[in-house]
């Protein structure tokens, strides 16, 4: 039985990247510090805009040299807070369908997190409970979210330093029934499952065995730190080849529309982006 299409799940030309069949295409992060680079390294194949960092109605000359290019950009936000108890702020909804069509963004993306209430900010992408309660929450968020937006919308799963003591499944199977019950789209984080390997001792070959990634909308690479025996995602570093590996374990079980490098901090030059993003097309083909 086919999916009903609803607003935000749809099909079609915003079904999301690497539609007809195509080769996974390597992408990287758009930042204000890097747009020269971005413009000038070779075979970007798409972009990735923090949303909050932009303004719809007055985009950076570079997004829109890149879009004339025929290079698709898509809004990333780090804000909205699905995972909270409170419905998403229909301001922030606004801005990330506006930037969405400012863009002719395919789809866009989010994080399923919690990161305020009661008008405080955390100041973290913090993991949400994996609980029945917590799950019917985010199921209604998720489809505000998903009915204020002309796109799909993608939820990418978050590093953590904890877990809650009161979690009732495995994370996959959380996103999994969350798929199911709305339709969302997934972005991979394989940084993410390699910091909650370290930290949490949650195994990331099991995660992608039980994750739908039927759903894929594309995948997060980054770099980070290894501080007192915790992992830290900070995106300030080299790819490891622990997380490699996890990508390669993810494109023998799926070809990925898309793999994105994110690098938001101590920006290198760009011999080394260059050289990242050649990484990640090696471990793509290794398989």
């Amino acid at each position: 039985m086919a999916e009903p299409t609803r607003p935000g799940t749809g099909s079609g030309a915003g079904a999301g990247l690497g539609a007809g069949g195509r080769s996974p295409g390597v992408g990287i992060g758009w930042r204000p510090e890097i747009d020269l680079t971005v413009e000038r390294l070779p075979g970007v194949d798409f972009v990735e805009v923090i949303a909050e960092n932009i303004r719809p109605d007055r985009l950076p000359e570079s997004l829109r040299v890149l879009r004339a290019r025929g290079v698709p950009v898509i809004p990333h936000g780090v804000g909205l807070g699905v995972g909270g108890a409170e419905p998403p702020d229909a301001a922030r909804l606004a801005h990330l369908a506006a930037c969405a069509r400012a863009l002719d963004a395919p789809l866009v993306s989010e994080h399923l997190a919690f990161v305020r209430a009661g008008g405080l900010d955390s100041g973290h992408l913090l993991p949400v409970p994996r609980t029945r309660a917590a799950l019917a929450v985010v199921t209604e968020n998720v489809r505000r979210a998903q009915g204020a937006l002309d796109v799909p919308l993608a939820l990418e799963n978050v590093a953590a330093l904890f877990g809650w003591p009161e979690d009732e499944m495995t994370e996959a199977r959380f996103l999994g029934e969350l798929v199911e019950a709305t339709g969302v789209r997934l972005l991979i984080d394989v940084a993410n499952l390699y910091t909650n390997q370290v930290n949490l001792g949650l195994s990331a070959a099991a995660a992608l065995d039980a994750l739908p990634l039927s759903r894929l909308a594309y995948v997060h690479v980054a770099g980070g730190h290894l501080r007192r025996g915790l992992w830290h995602d900070t995106h300030t570093a080299r790819v490891p080849d622990a997380v490699l590996n996890i990508l390669s374990a993810l494109r023998a079980r799926v070809d990925p529309p898309g793999v994105l490098l994110e690098w938001d901090g101590d920006y290198p030059g760009d011999t080394v982006l260059a050289a990242e993003l050649g990484r990640i097309r090696d471990a793509l083909s290794h398989v």
